[in-house]
């Protein structure tokens, strides 16, 4: 239940993360998720993307060093106090939130949360025996090699 997420630094110039973008689309691979976050002359870009392999490549043959980690991600109600509801037995269970980021374009009641857990085996369990429902690479249509 844990996807493989992409991530590089980026330079805060105009123009980079066109730049990514733009060969990552030549390329044929669709962005199914995407955080920035600004770290100061450089940002992190966290993907995902519907070919974890190629992506990778196309970005290291632009001498873009990139990485694929694993994240979790888990279907809440989009409604007060869910992600809060989700968060308390991780607390329970001594799991630490690292970063997440939010993905609405499954339905119009439920929300997606990405997460990168200080242990993210131990917070599938935590989650599943919570009843949340935690999402695959096939719900994202994510390829974790380029032939398939």
């Amino acid at each position: 239940m844990k996807l493989k997420q992409i991530v590089v630094s980026i330079e805060n110039a105009p123009g980079r993360l066109l730049e990514v973008t733009s060969a990552l689309g030549q390329a044929g691979i669709n962005l199914r998720a995407l955080n920035l976050v600004d770290t100061g002359a450089f940002g992190q870009l966290r993907l995902l993307v519907s070919n974890v392999a190629k992506a990778r490549r196309i970005l290291m043959e632009m001498a873009i060093p990139a990485f694929v980690n694993e994240v979790v991600a888990a279907e809440i109600e989009d409604k007060p106090g869910s992600l809060a509801k989700i968060l308390q037995p991780l607390k329970e269970a001594n799991v630490q939130v690292v970063f997440t980021y939010a993905y609405s374009g499954f339905s119009q009641d439920n929300a997606v949360m990405i997460f990168r857990f200080s242990d993210n085996d131990r917070a599938v369990e935590v989650l599943q025996a919570n009843g949340v429902k935690l999402l695959d690479a096939d719900s994202f249509g994510i390829l974790e090699n380029e032939n398939g």
